[in-house]
């Protein structure tokens, strides 16, 4: 039996935490490091449990993994009803955390306890909780049973809040709560929130050349004059994202009055193959619902745009179709919306991932997704649900072959595309 110190109901020190730390990486269990501080073994759960950190895995190798995946004789390719988190005696039992495992390759969520942290979260939370949260241990759980899922499935906070209008803290309100703890023992605590995630940046070397002569009269300047002098009508952005200078590519378009975006995937980085989009889209528009969306182009001067005739004229008739514009060299802010819009292309499809297997119907997958993200800037609207009022049946997002995603449903990791990978 246990001999509790006298003084146990105290405080633990940052000294304890770290023996607490060492007796997990050298495998003790609860009972043992407890005996070791002379504490009550709840005490040593209740620390590590409050104070270890999250560490997911590798949900594109991964998406998800289930304690029946060997049993199963479906073969477990997305979620079932039977779906079942595995368990870890290690991770869930004792000592409560993955410190120092031996089985440091599984496939599963990790939890790591860290001396420093849990004193530095101690403190953070012995300061606010002085001052309290005006939030009742009802109104706690059903927040967090709310916010856990859809934060694993990639989306923000305010899209949650949007979609949620029952939760009545304001957005603010929530990160604060995130940030004091609140909602530690639901998992929440360490997930890596869209509007936090520090981006690394990058200083590319661009190598000058020589501006073409064909650009003038199609410069910012001039698309700034152009839509001064016709402001009704609305500027499509056109650009390319690719993971891989060998390809493939995805030309991608946003309509800048509804946020909306589409995309082509393509082998070639050329102005004939991306121009050949255009022709495609007409056909498939007809000339009049062509003209109402693309009659405006705005994009930046990569060689693969750069032969304006192409995009401008119907070749097969030769009619003047668009009229596009080029913005000043690497001045990529010129064309902010459909800059922005490509981080959430690189939520589901991070930088380095191979677009090798991505299909076309992949892509519509992706942007079907991204097109049912509710926006601020949209007042709480999604894409879609702007583009379809603003077009109605006329221009329907079906015809780009995009589908309307349920709020809820909605996915922005990159298991949204395990089916495409496999």
């Amino acid at each position: 039996m246990i001999k509790k110190n006298k003084h146990d109901n105290t405080h633990l020190t940052l000294e304890e935490r770290q023996i607490i730390q060492t007796g997990i990486e050298n495998g003790c269990n609860k009972v043992d490091i407890a005996r070791t501080l002379a504490k009550d073994p709840s005490t040593i759960a209740k620390e590590i449990r409050n104070h270890r950190q999250l560490k997911p895995r590798n949900v594109f190798n991964y998406p998800f993994v289930c304690e029946h995946m060997k049993k199963c004789r479906k073969g477990c390719s997305e979620p079932c009803d039977k779906h079942e988190e595995p368990k870890c005696s290690r991770r869930d039992r004792s000592p409560g955390a993955c410190n120092k495992c031996a089985n440091i390759w599984c496939r599963f969520d990790k939890y790591y306890y860290y001396a420093n942290i849990a004193e530095k979260e101690y403190r953070h939370t012995l300061l606010n909780s002085r001052e309290g949260i005006n939030l009742t241990e009802e109104e706690r759980k059903e927040i967090a049973n709310i916010i856990a899922p859809l934060l694993k499935q990639g989306q923000s906070v305010y899209q949650i809040l949007t979609t949620h209008t029952k939760i009545k803290q304001s957005l603010k309100t929530i990160y604060n709560y995130i940030e004091m703890g609140v909602f530690k023992d639901f998992g929440i605590d360490n997930f890596s929130l869209k509007e936090q995630v520090n981006r690394k940046q990058f200083k590319d070397k661009y190598k000058r050349r020589k501006e073409p002569v064909n650009y003038n009269g199609r410069k910012y300047e001039d698309y700034l004059k152009f839509i001064t002098e016709n402001p009704s009508v609305p500027t499509v952005e056109m650009d390319t994202v690719m993971n891989n200078v060998s390809g493939p590519y995805v030309q991608t378009f946003i309509f800048e009055n509804t946020g909306f975006m589409i995309g082509f995937l393509h082998t070639e980085k050329t102005s004939a193959t991306m121009a050949k989009t255009l022709d495609t889209l007409q056909t498939t528009l007809g000339d009049e619902r062509y003209k109402k969306l693309f009659s405006l182009i705005l994009t930046d001067r990569g060689p693969e745009f750069e032969k304006h005739e192409l995009f401008e004229i119907n070749m097969e008739t030769g009619e003047i179709r668009s009229n596009i514009f080029y913005c000043d060299p690497m001045q990529s802010s010129q064309k902010p919306h459909v800059e922005c819009n490509h981080n959430y292309i690189r939520d589901i499809i991070p930088n380095g991932i191979s677009l090798d297997k991505l299909t076309q119907e992949g892509l519509e997958l992706i942007f079907s997704h991204i097109n049912s993200t509710p926006r601020k800037s949209l007042n709480d609207k999604t894409p879609y649900e702007v583009f379809e009022f603003m077009y109605g049946d006329k221009i329907h997002p079906h015809l780009f072959n995009i589908q309307k995603i349920k709020r809820d449903e909605v996915v922005l990791k990159p298991y949204l595309l395990t089916r495409f990978y496999k």
